[in-house]
């Protein structure tokens, strides 16, 4: 029987590739993007993000004892998680959006269902689901991140970390927090709480592809 992470790999191994082939996705880690557009992607970031410890909060108040290793972990990782919203508004008065356009900003559709659903799904499906909600970020992150905030850089002719703290430095944070997810996930107990892990993993690839197709 293989560990539970191995096996949530080969279960969404189509919606992580429906991800990373997608036209956008490949042109936005060749070639960067558009100042307008990056600018788009940053405002559908900022809910995302502001909405990640929220949904977390929520997951693990309806974890039981048969998952208390999940709840510990979300404890731990939200504290590591505060504040990071700050970073991409950062990021967007880099690139001349200011604070009040980024809080005024109303989230694009699939923005609003990629939140919604991971809100809905660690009250109502299952509070494990939150790690599939972890695990497409942090695969996006890790393995994306760096490509593409060295193209965003080099296109739009940033210095240094400047517009792309977020981004840049995600790549290497959710490097090493895959190590730990993987752990956790190879924890997860019963059938009810995994099956909900790997529908999350592929309802958010699916949006999240939807929202960068959109841009």
């Amino acid at each position: 029987m293989l560990p539970f992470f191995a096996e949530l790999v080969m279960l969404t191994d189509e919606d992580r590739r429906g991800f990373e082939t997608h036209a956008t996705v490949v042109d936005a880690v060749a070639q960067g993007m558009s100042v307008e557009r990056y600018r788009a992607l940053l405002l559908e970031l900022y809910p995302v993000v502001w909405h990640f410890n929220p949904v977390c909060a929520s997951a693990a108040s309806r974890l039981g004892d048969d998952n208390t290793a999940v709840r510990m972990f979300l404890y731990e990782h939200m504290h590591e998680e505060a504040g990071h919203e700050q970073w991409v508004m950062n990021d967007l008065q880099a690139v001349g959006v200011g604070p009040d356009t980024t809080r005024a900003h109303t989230a694009a559709p699939h923005t609003l269902a990629l939140v919604g659903y991971n809100h809905w799904a660690a009250e109502r499906r299952h509070p494990c689901s939150v790690l599939g909600m972890m695990y497409t970020l942090e695969v996006i992150a890790s393995v994306y991140g760096g490509p593409f905030s060295s193209a965003i850089r080099e296109s739009l002719l940033l210095e240094g970390d400047a517009g792309v703290s977020f981004i840049s430095s995600h790549a290497s944070l959710d490097a090493e927090h895959m190590v730990v997810l993987r752990q956790v996930l190879n924890q997860v107990q019963g059938d009810e709480a995994r099956s909900a892990v790997a529908e999350s993993v592929r309802v958010n690839f699916h949006h999240f592809t939807r929202m960068v197709e959109a841009l």
